[in-house]
Parts: structure tokens; C-alpha cells; sequence
């Protein structure tokens, strides 16, 4: 399936600003995202599937793709459209089996040996990084940046040129071309939209950056 990746909106109960998620959800994508995550580390099960029911209804025609962090049986029971998995999480094909071709799994890439290793042909796309440093995540290993995310999805699209590759962790209007430029296909934002006073404004000033960046790149 292929995966818009330009704006990619994480919303989390802990970088909620007081908002509900699914009025963050919505918002977000009025003002131009393209991908939506459920990220939830603390939430019971129980939790997170009523936070993904209403986060899909409030996405109801949009025809923008929902995603789950982490939980697959949380995506079976929502009707969520994928998720995106880390490697401690579920292994990848254990994830496609359950899910199914249709739907969409993403993995997160944070060194060279996971790159290299990373099972490409059950993949959708990848999010690389941490990036920057961030606050809406605890990151042992420190941030690769920009010229790191270069190095990794070079490694990446050798193994599958067209593989959509995504930037993470501490990104925002200073620095979202940066990592465009650098060959990302998007971004995956939390706190610069949540946590914004207008989420849907920033959703559209971030577009706004990312699609001129990938223009200017040749990639648009």
C-alpha cells in the first residue's frame, strides 16, 4: 500500500494539552496531515481501544489512514487501518499475519544494523530516528540528526529504492525542511501539533513546509 508520509500527526493522552484526541485528530487533519497514530504507552487496553474508536469516528471520510503504536490487537479491535511497531514490539511478520496484506505497518529505524536487517518486503514504510532531541520520549541513544537520517535511509532505499521514509523525534518549523532536504518523505510530529495553540494552524504551516521542501528537492 503506498503511505502518504508528508505530515505525520502522533497523538498521545501525555502531549494532549488538555485537548481530547480525537478533537487533536481531527483538527490536525483539517489542517493537512496524512497519516494519523494512536500512541498511547501508558493506557490500559481497554483504554486505548475506546481512545481508537473515537479517534477512527472523528476521522470518519477523511480518507485519512489511522495507525496504532505498538498494539496490533488494539488495530484488530478498533478497525484501525495498521500499525507502526518498534523492535521490541511484536515481530513484523507475526504483525502482517494477523493484520493482513491490506493494512499498513510501519517500523521504527534507529541504527545501521536495524537498517540492514529490517524485513523491507512486509514493510510499508519506515520512521527513522530519533532525529532531534525530544521531550515527548524517553531516547537512550542519542539523536542521529539530520545527516544521520541521511546515512540510514541510504542504507534503507539500497535494500528497496522506493521505500517511504519518515523523520522522528523533535521535529518542528525550525528544522522540518532540514530533514526534507536530508531525504525524508515526511515527518512524524507530536508536540508541535498537540501542544500547539491552534493545532490545525500548525498542521497547515507544517504542510505548507514539508511540501515545499520535498518541491525544491525534486521529490513533490
Amino acid at each position: 500500500m503506498s503511505v502518504d508520509l508528508r505530515l505525520y500527526a502522533l497523538v498521545d493522552p501525555d502531549r494532549s494539552g488538555g485537548r481530547t484526541l480525537e478533537d487533536i485528530a481531527r483538527a490536525v487533519v483539517e489542517g493537512g496531515a496524512t497519516l494519523v497514530q494512536l500512541r498511547d504507552k501508558a493506557g490500559s487496553t481497554l483504554r486505548m481501544i475506546e481512545e481508537a474508536k473515537a479517534i477512527k469516528a472523528a476521522l470518519a471520510g477523511s480518507f485519512v489512514p489511522f495507525l496504532i503504536n505498538d498494539r496490533v490487537d488494539v488495530a484488530l479491535a478498533a478497525g484501525a487501518d495498521g500499525v507502526h511497531i518498534g523492535w521490541d514490539d511484536m515481530p513484523v511478520a507475526d504483525a502482517r499475519t494477523l493484520l493482513g496484506r491490506e493494512a499498513i505497518v510501519g517500523l521504527s529505524i534507529k541504527t545501521a544494523e536495524q537498517a540492514q536487517a529490517a524485513p523491507l518486503e512486509l514493510l510499508d514504510y519506515v520512521c527513522i530516528g530519533g532525529v532531534f532531541e525530544t521531550q515527548s520520549k524517553d531516547n537512550p541513544e542519542p539523536p542521529v540528526g539530520a545527516t544521520g537520517f541521511a546515512e540510514l535511509a541510504g542504507i534503507i532505499r539500497k535494500r528497496k529504492p522506493n521505500m517511504p521514509a519518515g523523520a522522528i523525534a523533535g521535529i518542528d518549523e525550525s528544522n522540518a525542511a532540514r530533514v526534507i532536504a536530508a531525504g525524508a518523505d515526511g515527518i512524524a510530529v507530536i508536540s508541535a501539533l498537540s501542544l500547539a495553540p491552534d493545532p490545525k494552524a500548525a498542521a497547515r504551516k507544517l504542510r505548507e513546509i514539508v511540501d515545499a521542501a520535498l518541491s525544491q528537492r525534486g521529490a513533490a
